[in-house]
């Protein structure tokens, strides 16, 4: 008979809180928080683990475009190890390196190590003494600069090299994993159609599923590849056959079949201009949320209006459509949490938001 775990180890086993074998689990939110504090501070730099596509490389751009700081992304899989240490120049009876013009000599800025453990091992030897001691022989790297690196793990079938312990031991380690939340708040910003924010909603199990039956499969970086091919001037059986391109041939024929069920989707304008018209059904229930936050999440005239329409939906029976509107246009414009009416909301709906 197995027996229980006690003591304080008994209590982390109970809580979960072991870890997993690439470091601790996280969303691009929760990355986004930890990247911004780490930012302030020189060591220790981060490795960012996940899956292809799962958008560790577009939280780095993010979080340095909105911190003003400069961005050098460094392909490593590309380099070779004279790259970084740069090439020998006579200097009198010396030998001194020149560094490569990619290595930053001033100002603030993330260097990017993307595809580290992609890299062949000598590549990787390479970065020994800049990770840790922030120098590359005579070259050294300014205090305004933070190195974070990243990789997909040996699982995700991609190009990968067994990183050495002595690598491995000077990073921070982060792994990213696929969030609806998540990729619903960047989605709104970066002006995703909103029929994909609804169906992946609708369907968030499609969010990511990595397959081996079709080199296209569904993840974060494949559905904004389609969001932006369905303005294209393409016949429905040309369409098709781009989304499977995208996504592979499931997820875009469920896709597809989603789209056309809301040919009668009410018309969001109506909704705004104060006509009480509901969702027939759950899909067109996320695609009316999706398309209100999209459209007006950010106009403070629509707010007491989107509020209650929300409330709405939540008196006949769409309770989680309710929530979502309301956490959705908060997201959207956070200028929302002052407005009186949504204080109101959130008192009677305490604990609704997480």
């Amino acid at each position: 008979m197995a027996v229980p775990p006690t003591g304080f180890s008994g209590e982390i086993e109970a809580a979960g809180l072991a870890g997993g074998a690439y470091g601790g689990q996280v969303t691009a939110l929760d990355l986004k928080e930890i990247l911004r504090a780490h930012l302030e501070i020189p060591w220790p730099p981060l490795f960012l683990w996940g899956p292809p596509g799962v958008g560790k490389s577009s939280v780095v751009r993010q979080v340095a475009t909105a911190m003003g700081l400069e961005l050098v992304d460094l392909r490593m899989l590309l380099l070779d190890p004279v790259d970084l240490r740069g090439l020998p120049v006579p200097e009198g009876r010396k030998v001194i390196w020149a560094p490569p013009a990619f290595l930053p000599e001033r100002g603030r800025g993330i260097l990017f190590l993307d595809e580290l453990n992609a890299a062949p091992p000598l590549v990787q030897a390479s970065v020994y003494q800049l990770v840790l001691d922030r120098k590359l022989g005579e070259y050294t790297l300014p205090d305004g600069w933070h190195i974070v690196a990243a990789g997909n793990r040996e699982s995700d079938r991609s190009i990968a090299h067994t990183m050495p312990s002595a690598l491995l031991s000077r990073f921070e380690h982060l792994e990213l994993v696929p969030d609806l939340d998540s990729w619903r708040a960047w989605a709104f910003e970066a002006a995703i159609d909103p029929s994909v924010i609804a169906f992946l909603e609708f369907r968030p199990e499609l969010l990511y599923r990595f397959t081996d039956r079709s080199k296209a499969f569904p993840c974060p970086r494949t559905w904004e590849m389609v969001s932006r091919v369905l303005p294209l001037p393409l016949s429905a059986a040309a369409l098709e056959r781009v989304l499977e391109g995208c996504v592979g041939p499931g997820p875009a024929t469920e896709f597809s079949l989603f789209r056309r069920n809301l040919a009668e989707l009410p018309r969001l304008e109506e909704i705004a201009a104060g006509r009480d018209l509901l969702p027939s059904t759950p899909a067109s229930g996320y695609a009316i949320v999706s398309g209100l936050v999209a459209r007006y999440g950010r106009d403070p005239a629509r707010r007491a209006r989107m509020l209650e329409y929300a409330v709405l939906l939540g008196r006949h029976g769409w309770r989680e459509l309710e929530v979502l509107l309301v956490r959705d246009l908060l997201r959207r414009d956070p200028a929302l949490a002052r407005d009186p009416g949504f204080e109101a909301w959130a008192r009677e709906n305490v604990g609704a938001l997480g």
